[in-house]
Formats: structure tokens, sequence, C-alpha cells
């Protein structure tokens, strides 16, 4: 919030493998206090359902978000508590092209992705706006406002190659989906949420998602 008025983060999901990386970040934001403004795209809404069995419905989309956020990266339903995290969540069609995002004049501190397939990456690099998201992430460049583009793909081929270029030459952070292994992980839920902390670390959100770096070598080791 700025000065009462709500100045919401838009958070984008593209149709790339990974929308656990998405879920933990929206925790993340929300935990923080932060306004959350979602667009999911018609892909992702495939993604998501092949991979955590939830079905994303405009209609339904406060009950669906809910079981989606609750359901830890290993699968496992109710693993965190967001019945009361959900009330700042503002959710936009995809094909919605004159929702509030689509306009400079909309109030937003930014734009995540989160996961950004390559399709996504060339719409954005090309100024296509095919869709909400693409549409919101144009904005966000012409604002200069900060746009976190989270690529998940590998490999990469020049043609992607050379849009995260234009991305990065417009301002936008690239930062591709990978985890490390330094902050001491023992669970894929560890490995999920050192990628979300990055984006929202490039975000200027405070989180405690993963262990940080200090210097001490050994940290991430196992303990006997």
């Amino acid at each position: 919030m700025t000065d009462g008025k709500r100045t919401p983060w838009v958070v984008g999901v593209s149709g790339a493998s990974g929308t656990p990386y998405a879920a933990s970040v929206l925790r993340g934001l929300l935990a923080a206090g932060e306004s959350v403004d979602l667009v999911v795209s018609r892909a992702s809404r495939l993604t998501l359902l092949d991979e955590t069995g939830i079905a994303f419905r405009d209609a339904h989309w406060r009950e669906d978000l809910g079981q989606w956020l609750a359901r830890g990266a290993d699968g496992k339903p109710d693993t965190f508590d967001v019945r009361d995290a959900l009330d700042d969540v503002r959710h936009w069609s995809a094909g919605d092209l004159a929702a509030g995002p689509s306009s400079g004049s909309y109030p937003v501190k930014g734009m995540l992705i989160v996961p950004a397939s390559t399709a996504c990456v060339a719409g954005v690099a090309l100024g296509l706006s095919k869709d909400l998201l693409q549409r919101t992430a144009s904005v966000t460049l012409k604002e200069r406002r900060r746009l976190v583009v989270a690529v998940r793909e590998t490999p990469l081929n020049g043609q992607t190659l050379r849009h995260l270029v234009t991305l990065d030459e417009a301002g936008a952070v690239v930062l591709p989906a990978s985890p490390a292994f330094y902050a001491g992980a023992t669970h894929i839920q560890d490995l999920v949420d050192f990628v979300a902390g990055r984006v929202l670390d490039a975000a200027g959100v405070p989180h405690r998602l993963y262990r940080r770096w200090e210097g001490e070598l050994g940290r991430g080791s196992p303990r006997p």
C-alpha cells in the first residue's frame, strides 16, 4: 500500500512448467503484506492442471487459487495455511484486454512473470500483446517499472537467447528458474523456494524463503 492506495504487484503465470514457483512467489508476496493482481494465462491452466490436478476457473478463481497455494511442491495438499492470505488478491482474466493492468495509468509496483515460457518471452520481447499477460508486461516496460522474467526452459536456442537479450536491454530482469544447493536444501520445496526468493529479491520484496550465503563454507552440507 502507498498512502492508503492499493498499489499491487502483478504476477503473470505463463504456460511453462513450474507452477510451484508461481505459488511460492505468491505466498511470499502475501506474507510480506503486498497486494497482488494475478493473471493466469490460458496455457498455464493446462500446465497447472497437469502438475497439480487443479482446474483454475475464472468464475471460481478464489477457491482454486486457495487450493493451489495450499499445496506443497511435492504435491501434498494443505501444506500451507493460506485461508486468510487471499483478501488482497485481485484476479484478471487473461483475455480481458480492458483490465486495469493493461493501462499505464493503473498504479502497480511492477510485474513478475513466473514461470515465463519461451513463447511468453518472445511475445513480450516483440511487443505482441496477444493477451493480458503480454500486454501488462509491455506496459510495465514502457512505464519503466520493474519487470522480472523467470524463464523456465532448457536448453535455450539462439532465438530465445536473442529475445532474452532484448528484454534485458529494455530494462527487465531475466531470472532463469535455476535452483541452487548452497542454502542446504533437503526437500523439493527448498529448491522451489530458492528460485521464488530470488524473484522476490529482484523485486526488492523482503522474505525468508531461503538461507542466504554468509561467507561460511560447509553450511549447505548435510549434518551428521
